[in-house]
C-alpha cells in the first residue's frame, strides 16, 4: 500500500503539529510536501494529496474529507498573525487588499465588516507584500509568519481573533488537519488520527517547543519572548468543544454574509 501523502504548511504557527514527522519516526511512513493554506486545500481538491493541514473555510467547498477529531489551529483571544492593517481609522477604509493566501481570514474579515465595522467594503486578492497592498488599498489583511514581523506602531490594527472573541464570546479555529474520505480505505483510521495527535502533543512539550522557538526566532528575526508567547498563549491547539462552537457559528456568519457556501455538518475520521 503506497504512503500517504500529506500536504503542510511551513508557518511558525504549525511547527508543533508536526514535530513527530520532522523530529520523529512518523515522518517514515508519509510522503509530505509544504506549501501556502489555500494550496493545501486544493492539493485535497485535486486529490495530489491526501491529508492536509487546510483553511477551515476550505472544508465547505471540498465534499470528500473528514476531519481529523482533537487538532487545531485556533485562538480564545488575540491570535498576532491574523491582522487587518490601516493607516486610516476603519470608518474610512473603502478598499481592502486580502492576502490571497488563506481562505479563512478572508471569509472572517468579510464577516466583521458586515455585521460590526460599518458594512463590506470592495475587496482585492493581492500576494502578502504590505506594503504593495497599502499602495492600492487602504487596508490590508495579512497574515501568517509576515503578519508577526510587522511594525504594529506604524498602523492602525485590528487583530481579527481577538475581534472575533470580543464580538461572539467564542473561540476562533482558522485550521486543521483533514482526510480525503478515499485515502483511508482499507486503512487503520484509529491509528492514522493518534499519528497527528501524538505528533501535537509532542510538540507542545516544553523542551520540544523551546527547540521550536531556537530554531524560528533567527528564521523570523523575532526575539525568542516573541516566539514563545505566540505558540504557548496567543495559539490554541485543541480541536474543543468550545472550538467547535465557533467554528460552526462561524459557518453560519460566513454563509451569511455570503462569504462561503452553506456549511455542512462536520464528519470525523
Amino acid at each position: 500500500m503506497s504512503r500517504l501523502k500529506i500536504s503542510a504548511i511551513s508557518y511558525l504557527n504549525t511547527a508543533p503539529l508536526l514535530w513527530d514527522f520532522e523530529h520523529g519516526e512518523a515522518g517514515s511512513g508519509f510522503d509530505i510536501s509544504y506549501t501556502f493554506p489555500s494550496a493545501c486545500a486544493e492539493a485535497l481538491r485535486t486529490g495530489t494529496a491526501d491529508i492536509g493541514i487546510i483553511p477551515a473555510a476550505a472544508y465547505t467547498t471540498i465534499s470528500d474529507l473528514v476531519i481529523i477529531p482533537d487538532v487545531a489551529i485556533a485562538s480564545k483571544r488575540a491570535v498576532r498573525s491574523i491582522l487587518l492593517l490601516s493607516k486610516r481609522p476603519l470608518e474610512q477604509v473603502r478598499t481592502v487588499a486580502m492576502d490571497s493566501s488563506s481562505m479563512t481570514s478572508v471569509a472572517l474579515a468579510k464577516i466583521l465588516f458586515a455585521r460590526w465595522l460599518g458594512g463590506p467594503r470592495e475587496y482585492v486578492a493581492m500576494p502578502p507584500d504590505l506594503a504593495t497592498m497599502l499602495r492600492s488599498c487602504d487596508a490590508a489583511l495579512l497574515i501568517g509568519d509576515p503578519a508577526l514581523q510587522v511594525d504594529r506602531s506604524q498602523y492602525i490594527t485590528l487583530d481579527l481573533a481577538e475581534e472575533w472573541v470580543a464580538r461572539t464570546g467564542k473561540s476562533f479555529v482558522f485550521a486543521f488537519w483533514a482526510i480525503r474520505k478515499a485515502a483511508l480505505a482499507e486503512r487503520d483510521t484509529a491509528s492514522i488520527t493518534a499519528t497527528f495527535r501524538n505528533s501535537r502533543d509532542h510538540g507542545l512539550a516544553p523542551k520540544n517547543l523551546e527547540t521550536i522557538v531556537l530554531e524560528w526566532a533567527p528564521r523570523l528575526r523575532l526575539p525568542a519572548e516573541t516566539i514563545r508567547a505566540y505558540l504557548a498563549h496567543h495559539i490554541h491547539y485543541y480541536l474543543d468543544p468550545p472550538c467547535l462552537e465557533g467554528l460552526n457559528l462561524f459557518y453560519q456568519y460566513s454563509a451569511e454574509v455570503g462569504a462561503l457556501p452553506a456549511p455542512r455538518a462536520l464528519e470525523f475520521a
